[in-house]
Parts: C-alpha cells; sequence; structure tokens
C-alpha cells in the first residue's frame, strides 16, 4: 500500500458532512456537501497491507478495494476507475445505495471504524465521470445474436451492459415509462439523484444497448412471442410483490404499501403531474424499519407531516457490534440513516394487532402490543395493547418475490426456479437479481447480472470472456 502506516496515522473515520437538516428538509437533493479531495485521501490511506483483504469476502461484486483505495491516495483517479469499473458497472449506484458489507469485513474493523470505503467508491466514479475519464466501451464484433432483457433495475442494466460489450445486440424492455427500475422510482432522490441514472444511459446507448419503455410482457407482448423474437431472455424484473399484514382493519383507507407512496413521490420530482399520497399535516406510522422505511420517513418529512412514528416489531439492536456477531461477519446494530436525523420517532417491541376506523373508513390508528418472544417467535405481550393515532400508515415489509403470472416458467418459494448457470425452466431463459434469489442488496443484483451475462454468453457463443463474479449456489443466499 501507498502509506503501510496510513491507518495508524489517520485512526478517526471521517465521512464528507451532510447538509444542514432544516436546509435539507426544504428540496429533494442529495444529503451530502461537496467532499474534500484531501480528506478522501487521508481515509484511502487507512486501508491496511492486511494480507488477505477480507472487504473481498464481504463485497458479492469482488471489487478490488486496496487496490482502489491505493490509487485514489496517489492521486492516480484514472487507474481507480479502470480498477473499480473492472468488477463494478455501476459504482455510483452502489456507492450511494448499498449498505457496504465490504465495510462490515474490513480488517481495520476488528479495533478500529472501518475504512470509508463506500465513500471513497463513488468520489472515483463521480471524479471519473467530471475528468471525462468514463467513456462508452464499443464492442470489437457484432455476434448476430439477440438479446432481451426484461426489466431495468441494477441486474438488468448490468446484465445488458456485459451482454452489448461481448457484441450481442440487446434490447431492455421496461414497463415503465423511464428506465430505472426502482432505482428510478423507488429511491428518493436525497439518497440517488436521478441524473446519475441518465448519465450511465447515455453511455449505454452510445455502446448499442436499445431501451423499450412502456413494455409490459404479457399484455404488450406475450412471453412467447418475445422468446420467438431473441436468442436468449434475460428475466431482472427484481421482487416487486410486497408483504402484507392480514389483520383487522387492513381494507380500511390510508393504509398503503411502501411502494405505492415512494413511486408517486419519485414520479413527481421528476416533473410528472400524479396524484400524491401527501403526508403534509398528517399523523404517519411507519411499520418496517429497514431501508424503504428509512426512504418513506424522509419523504414524510418533506412533505411536512405532523409526525412521523417508524415500528420496527423486534429489539432495538446494540450501538455497537455484538460480542456474538464477531468480526467479520455483519453485525446487526443501530443504524442512523440521514432520515432518522431529520425527524420522527423510532419504536421498538412494537406488535401490531390491528387498525383503528374513523369517518367514511380511514384509518384513525393503530393497536399495538409489546412484543415479546416465544421460543424465538415474536409475539403480543397480552394486556399491554394501546392505540397510537394514526391518519396514514406506510407498509414497508419488504417484498415476497417476483410477479410471475405473465412468464410460463416454473417457481419455487414464489421466486422464478433456475439452476446453477441461471438458467430457467424455459430453454434460452434466464434469471438474475431479485427474481431468482429474492429480496436482496443491489449490490447482488449488480453480481447476478454480470454472472448471468457470463452465462447468457456462453450458451450462445460456446465460451465466454466475460467474468463470473457469484453463482446462485446455496451459500450465496445467507447474505
Amino acid at each position: 500500500m501507498a502509506d503501510p502506516r496510513g491507518f495508524l496515522k489517520v485512526p478517526t473515520r471521517e465521512l464528507p458532512a451532510r447538509r444542514p437538516v432544516p436546509i435539507r428538509l426544504l428540496d429533494y437533493r442529495e444529503v451530502y456537501e461537496a467532499g474534500d479531495g484531501e480528506q478522501l485521501r487521508r481515509q484511502a490511506s487507512r486501508c491496511m497491507d492486511c494480507g488477505i483483504p477480507f472487504c473481498h469476502q464481504g463485497c458479492p461484486l469482488g471489487n478490488l478495494i486496496p487496490e482502489f483505495n491505493d490509487a485514489m491516495y496517489r492521486g492516480e483517479l484514472a487507474r481507480a476507475v479502470d480498477i473499480l469499473h473492472a468488477t463494478n458497472n455501476f459504482p455510483e449506484f452502489t456507492g450511494r445505495a448499498c449498505p457496504a458489507p465490504c465495510e462490515n469485513a474490513c480488517v481495520l474493523g476488528i479495533n478500529q471504524p472501518a475504512v470509508t470505503i463506500k465513500q471513497v467508491e463513488v468520489s472515483i466514479v463521480d471524479q471519473g465521470f467530471e475528468a471525462g475519464l468514463i467513456q462508452p466501451v464499443i464492442p470489437d464484433r457484432i455476434t448476430g445474436h439477440t438479446v432481451a432483457v426484461v426489466g431495468s433495475g441494477p441486474a438488468g442494466l448490468a446484465a445488458a451492459q456485459q451482454l452489448t460489450r461481448a457484441g450481442h445486440t440487446v434490447v431492455v424492455f421496461e414497463r415503465e415509462d423511464r428506465i430505472g427500475g426502482l432505482l428510478r422510482y423507488g429511491i428518493p432522490d436525497f439518497k440517488l439523484e436521478k441524473h446519475h441514472i441518465d448519465r450511465r444511459l447515455e453511455q449505454m446507448r452510445a455502446e448499442g444497448t436499445r431501451f423499450e419503455t412502456s413494455v409490459a410482457i404479457g399484455t404488450d407482448i406475450s412471453f412467447d412471442e418475445l422468446r420467438a423474437r431473441f436468442d436468449a431472455v434475460v428475466l431482472c424484473t427484481g421482487a416487486t410483490v410486497p408483504r402484507d399484514m392480514d389483520l383487522p382493519g387492513r381494507e380500511l383507507k390510508g393504509i398503503e404499501f411502501a411502494m405505492d407512496y415512494l413511486v408517486p413521490s419519485n414520479r413527481a420530482q421528476a416533473g410528472d403531474d400524479v396524484d400524491l399520497i401527501d403526508a403534509e399535516g398528517k399523523h404517519v406510522i411507519i411499520i418496517g424499519g429497514g431501508d424503504t422505511g428509512a426512504d418513506c420517513l424522509g419523504t414524510a418529512l418533506r412533505q411536512q407531516a405532523a409526525s412521523v412514528t417508524t415500528l420496527a416489531i423486534g429489539e432495538q439492536p446494540p450501538a455497537d457490534r455484538p460480542a456474538e456477531q464477531p468480526w467479520p461477519t455483519v453485525p446487526r446494530i443501530f443504524e442512523v440513516q440521514s432520515s432518522h436525523e431529520e425527524g420522527g420517532t423510532r419504536r421498538y417491541l412494537s406488535s401490531t394487532i390491528g387498525f383503528e376506523s374513523g369517518a367514511e373508513g380511514r384509518v384513525t390508528g393503530l393497536r399495538l402490543s409489546r412484543t415479546q418472544f416465544v421460543d424465538g417467535a415474536r409475539i403480543p405481550t397480552p394486556g399491554t395493547e394501546h392505540t397510537l393515532p394514526a391518519d396514514l400508515v406506510l407498509l414497508a415489509l419488504g417484498f415476497s418475490g417476483p410477479e410471475t403470472q405473465d412468464f410460463e416458467l416454473d417457481t419455487d418459494r414464489g421466486r422464478f426456479t433456475r439452476s446453477g448457470d441461471y438458467s430457467a425452466t424455459a430453454p434460452g431463459t434466464f434469471v438474475a437479481g431479485d427474481a431468482g434469489r429474492g429480496q436482496s442488496l443491489i449490490v447482488w443484483a449488480i453480481a447476478e447480472g454480470r454472472a448471468a451475462a457470463a452465462e447468457v454468453d456462453e450458451y450462445l457463443m460456446g465460451s465466454t470472456r466475460l467474468p463470473r463474479p457469484v453463482e446462485p449456489t446455496a451459500a450465496a443466499f445467507k447474505c
């Protein structure tokens, strides 16, 4: 490494400052201030010459993290850009929306705060674009084979870019009116501004990838027709079926799935004329304490909700890594996202047992009990029932799997069945991302998109030069 004693000289972890809360609640721009180049260099110097970089194990893409940290420390931006893109098609997405399992595995994390890997990553790609170092990669041959990619989220875009660069003619089909999947409409701008997506799409179009929007498989074109028109089909539809709650009063007005709330808000930020679910002046309850719940929180606060309460059924995690979750495992610790800094209340051990109604069949409150643990199960504690007022309830409980009804394919546990080479049960059809593995991380989606592209290339050509970063084995599903 450039400075093998850097982690001793710079023992503290520094991130760019976030804009003041009162200011950022007035808009939907990303929350971070402009980065400090010298601060970034100091943080990159903390990467140890650790011999065995466990960050590689933590990253499903296998990012060459010590190498790009070294390049940034030395001020070699072009080398850092090349190293980063060798394993990751879209570091501007992972650098903003990935929970950074690489940092949990950082060797420095044994007794110091981990290296700011995620911040170094996003700085490399942003500076690379600004310097004009990230250009289209034009294939050196055209194979004559055609591939349809269904879905334009991170898995679909990664598969499409890899296959285009291998020389195939690739068409990405998206049922929405813009490309990007949940990157576009599921993640608020304060976490991922959409010009980052548009900038990458310009590169992909220049490379030769074609995009067809407002095309729904099963409605505008059948799955059989799609397979007949293309030599191979890659399904990257994501896991979009939301988990629900079968409780008394669930049918009341004012109880919405998180995505039914977030998508119109994101469309409005794009300039569309939409019917918003507006939280202004309302008492908002968010059931679910994950990333989607935090996105709902930040959105409701920007809409000037009267109050926002986030409920989690389990205990509040500890602030530091528990002894029973030692390095390099991924610990369950108390997380403070930017939205949590902005306001709202977080309540733990809260089991929802029903919804209360008022006039015109609208929700007016939640009936809650304190959670207790019995033989590993979380159940309501008798005698602890109470009511929490609510005008708007958002269900941010995750997703159970993909929408499978328009595809004549076998499924397993709500996901498309696939083998070790990502192939589905119809010849020439492959499945990547959440559609095959279930709800997971953006970094897994990109890794699977890249890996599936290699399998498609080999299926069409007999061999492949594309990398295979992951395989859909039982071990891979543990993350």
